[in-house]
This record gives C-alpha cells, sequence and structure tokens, in this order.
C-alpha cells in the first residue's frame, strides 16, 4: 500500500461528514503544525463509507488545498469499514523476503474476499513460542481494490498523488503515541466515534491487540432526532450539541440522546468481550478508554459513555504534543477541530518509508 519514494506528505482524512487537512514540519526533534483545515460535507455527499457525489470531494479536497496554498502534492489517506479485514496471525518464524513470498497464499486462509480483489500488507510483530516450537505474531491487512481505487482515484482527480493509504484505527494510533505516553502492561482502548462509522483499537503493551470498526455513529442521533421531532439535519446536528433550537429544546432530545449512546455503549462493550475472549493477555483488562469523533463533542456523552462502560473516559487531544506558533492558527479553531482531527492528524504523522 505504499506507492513512492520518502517525501512530506499531507494527512487528508475524508470522512462522511467531513474532509481533514493537517500538514506538519518536523522541529526540535517533534512536529509543527503548518496547515490545518476542516470542511462540511452534506450527509448525501458519502453514505456508509460509499462516495455518491465524487465531484463535490474533489472539489472540497481542491478548495482546501488552494485555500490554504498547499504545495505539497503527496498525501496519506486511511479507509475503513467493511472493505478492510485486520487479523493478528501466528505464522511459522520465517525471514521477511520468506514471508513475502508466501503471504498471498498465507491470507487466502483468513480473508473472506477473493485474494485477487484485495491489497494485502502485513508487519512481524514478535516470536512467540518456545524454541523448537517457534513462531511468530504477524498483523496482517487487507483492502478491497475498489476500496482503494475509489478513494485514490479522488485524491489523483483532485491534482494530488496518494503516497500512502493507511487504515482509520492505525492513523488513530499514531497519533496517540506522538501525543500520550503507553505504559507497557496497560491496555488503553482508542475510539474515533465519527458521523457514520466507529473505530476501535485496543492498544496492549504499545501496540495494536484488537481493532474493530462498526456501523453506528453521529448521524444515528441526528436521524433519531428528526424523526421524532421533523426538524431539518441541521437543527438536529445543533440539539445533540447541546442548543435549542425553534420548537425544541435541549431537555426534550436528552431521552433520544441517552437511547443512542446506549446502543453505542452495547457495542463497545461486546468489542471489549471479544478482545477479552481471544486475547493471550485477556487478564490485562482495559484499564481506560479515550474518545475522539464529533460524537466527542456532544453534551453529556463523555460521562454518559463512563458510567456505561464502568471505565475512565477521556478526550483525546491530537493537538497535545504538537507545536502551534503563536499567531499562527487561532486558537478557538483548532479548539473547535480538535476533536474530529485526530486521524488526519495521525495521517500527516506518516513518511512514505514508514512500515
Amino acid at each position: 500500500m505504499l506507492f513512492s519514494k520518502p517525501k512530506q506528505v499531507v494527512g487528508l482524512d475524508i470522512g462522511t461528514s467531513s474532509i481533514k487537512a493537517f500538514q506538519f514540519k518536523e522541529s526540535g526533534g517533534g512536529f509543527q503544525l503548518v496547515h490545518a483545515d476542516v470542511r462540511p460535507l452534506d450527509p448525501e455527499v458519502i453514505v456508509d463509507g460509499t462516495v455518491m457525489d465524487a465531484e463535490r470531494v474533489v472539489s472540497t479536497i481542491r478548495d482546501i488545498c488552494r485555500e490554504n496554498k498547499i504545495k505539497v502534492k503527496n498525501v496519506a489517506i486511511s479507509v475503513s469499514g467493511i472493505s478492510v479485514i485486520v487479523k493478528k496471525i501466528n505464522l511459522p518464524e520465517m525471514t521477511e523476503d520468506e514471508l513475502d513470498e508466501s503471504i498471498q497464499w498465507e491470507a487466502e486462509q483468513y480473508i473472506p474476499f477473493d485474494i485477487d480483489d484485495v491489497n494485502i500488507d502485513y508487519q512481524i510483530l514478535k516470536p512467540i513460542g518456545e524454541n523448537g516450537n517457534r513462531q511468530m505474531e504477524v498483523l496482517l491487512v487487507a483492502v478491497k481494490k475498489d476500496k482503494i481505487n475509489e478513494y485514490t482515484g479522488l485524491v489523483e482527480e483532485a491534482g494530488l498523488t496518494p503516497v500512502v493509504v493507511d487504515v482509520d484505527a492505525f492513523a488513530l494510533e499514531n497519533m496517540y503515541e506522538i501525543n500520550y505516553e503507553l505504559n507497557r502492561n496497560e491496555a488503553v482502548a482508542l475510539i474515533d466515534i465519527g458521523a457514520g462509522l466507529m473505530n476501535i483499537n485496543v492498544v496492549q503493551d504499545g501496540m495494536s491487540a484488537f481493532t474493530r470498526d462498526i456501523s453506528i455513529g453521529g448521524n444515528q442521533f441526528s436521524e433519531a432526532i428528526q424523526k421524532e421531532f421533523g426538524v431539518s439535519f441541521e437543527d438536529a446536528e445543533r440539539l445533540k450539541r447541546g442548543e435549542d433550537v425553534e420548537g425544541v429544546t435541549f431537555e426534550e432530545v436528552v431521552p433520544i440522546l441517552e437511547s443512542v449512546s446506549s446502543d453505542i455503549s452495547s457495542e463497545i462493550l461486546r468489542s471489549f468481550d471479544f478482545y477479552r475472549a481471544t486475547s493471550a493477555k485477556s487478564k490485562d483488562a482495559i484499564s481506560r478508554v479515550m474518545i475522539c469523533g464529533g460524537c466527542s463533542r456532544m453534551k453529556g456523552f463523555r460521562d454518559y459513555l463512563a458510567k456505561n462502560l464502568g471505565l475512565e473516559v477521556g478526550v483525546i487531544n491530537p493537538f497535545q504534543n504538537i507545536e502551534i506558533l503563536e499567531g499562527s492558527f487561532d486558537f478557538d479553531f483548532i479548539q473547535e477541530i480538535a476533536p474530529t482531527a485526530a486521524v488526519g492528524i495521525g495521517l500527516a504523522l506518516r513518511r512514505v518509508d514508514d512500515k
């Protein structure tokens, strides 16, 4: 999934409700923010991860580049959803060259798609087992080619070059590692709850231990409010953020917000149960949850989630360890976009020679 030589990249997160773009330059061993922009998309442009109006996506990307005077053409993008398969597998110990030659055959046993229809990548994680029965743990990723082609095609039509195709959950982890300390023997659940999709990545001992994408998100709140009160999508968005609109108060929509929040909590708990059932170190319970995405801005959502999960829940700040020069960006703007910036920032941290 790597296409070019090592060069500076723009992280371009093409989401259900918005397109986010970020660019850094390395500064004193860290990263300094150079460009940051978030542009909303109408709800009918991308539906359930499928691009319904490519022209509007392309024009939005072009607008971002033109109005921010972004000169870098190389971009890192990411994919998620049902077209993406991530599995940890155990294989006989072998060299990376040997695995390169055999990965297609090995992957066929674990991927529910025709092997000719997917792009495959892998990462050797660690050796396991005793001498004489040595194996290695491998992270296997397969993405349907039509999904990759759809998103790379949008980028190319906008005049840019896709040099990295990542997975949302891994971009989220990349962002987290830069901004927060990953403690050994601790399992932390990183959860990005966007408009149409929720990404879960349980990071254990400093590496991804479990990932899952679930088709639930902020749009469920808005649609439920629209159905109950007959308001516009825009008013539903305002109500779920804690504002009153003409004819409807926030207090009136609280039961709906709690109902959808309960559904989201149930999906998270099911995922945690599956993680514990399949983890080799299941005794290491998840110690805390860190959330981001548009839902993390909703009034009372974090507290409701903490109560339902019975765990500490924090909100990720993806700019925590990013240098932002005084006067270069409006502080209120950075605060406003922070909850939805996590994947885009993780992508902007990528370099083409990363593995």
